[in-house]
């Protein structure tokens, strides 16, 4: 289900597309591609309009503040990396990579397990390189989809407490959950919800999650889009609820570039490891070589 509506949404825009070279090109070749060339400026300009946004509420944040250029190059990064996961690899190739749970190698002990967790309005398929690379480590993993699209986060601790139990069972060692926006938040509520849970992971890994909420979700309607607003009745009852020690389990990445988890600081977390990167966007944190190889590192590191 999840995959439909980007399946939906792509297959509407090139049918557009399409029926709108068919009408204009006999008159005019140029207005059929200005067009196109519109619609195109038209996703570069929202686009870019997060990105002032983002640069605008980051002038009060503790985090280095990014300079217009790296801005603009994380603008034109994001757009690319926007473009290939909604408008292919998530709508299209989300089942190209399956869950890999082999058997544990004779004489020897397994690679330490992954359970990979999307983000808001995302699927598994947004993993994909990373399902490649885990499996070429000899690292078992599972990717989940986190379904309702739209439901609260309260929700997604059962399908993540699945994927747990699949790759303990298969390693015979508590697995580390790598998780991108939003997932980072499904993943605490999955710690809250299950008792024992904590014993049950070796790290967490957060890429951009909105751990204090995001200036971006105050116009959502969502469930889980209001329960990710800034300093949000959600976010204040899911701190509360934390064991000091818990903390310790994460690692979380953030980025003064991040156009929709915003202030930067939000994507920290207090007492966890918190590691900044400079100038990387949102869904450009989850290709970004430096996190990739330092995530890759740290899955290895008994």
């Amino acid at each position: 289900m999840n995959a439909r509506w980007q399946q939906a949404l792509s297959l509407t825009l090139l049918c557009a597309a399409a029926a709108w070279l068919a009408w204009q090109w006999p008159h005019s070749p140029a207005v059929a591609l200005a067009g196109l060339a519109a619609l195109a400026l038209w996703s570069l300009a929202w686009l870019g309009l997060q990105f002032a946004l983002m640069w605008h509420i980051n002038r009060g944040d503790p985090a280095p503040r990014a300079g217009r250029w790296q801005c603009l190059r994380a603008w034109w990064a994001e757009a690319g990396v926007a473009t290939l996961l909604f408008g292919w690899r998530q709508p299209f190739r989300h089942a190209a990579c399956p869950d890999w749970l082999p058997a544990p190698p004779a004489g020897g002990a397994p690679g330490r397990g992954v359970v990979l967790v999307h983000g808001f309005m995302c699927n598994r398929g947004i993993w994909n390189p990373w399902m490649r690379r885990l499996r070429a480590r000899g690292h078992a993993h599972v990717a989940v989809t986190l379904e309702p699209v739209l439901g609260s986060i309260d929700g997604y601790a059962a399908q993540i407490d699945d994927a747990v139990r699949r790759v303990t069972a298969a390693t015979g060692r508590a697995p580390v959950l790598l998780c991108h926006s939003m997932g980072g938040l499904a993943a605490r509520a999955w710690l809250r919800a299950v008792p024992g849970a904590d014993a049950r992971v070796h790290r967490v890994i957060t890429l951009g999650t909105p751990h204090g909420g995001t200036w971006a979700a105050r116009w959502s309607q969502a469930c889980n889009g209001q329960q990710m607003r800034l300093d949000s009745d959600w976010l204040r009852q899911l701190a509360q609820a934390e064991p000091a020690q818990r903390r310790a389990l994460f690692t979380c990445w953030y980025s003064n570039c991040d156009n929709i988890v915003f202030p930067a600081s939000t994507a920290a977390l207090p007492g966890a490891d918190n590691r900044f990167i400079a100038g990387v966007a949102h869904l450009q944190m989850v290709e970004a070589p430096a996190v990739v190889q330092a995530c890759l590192a740290d899955i290895a590191r008994d």
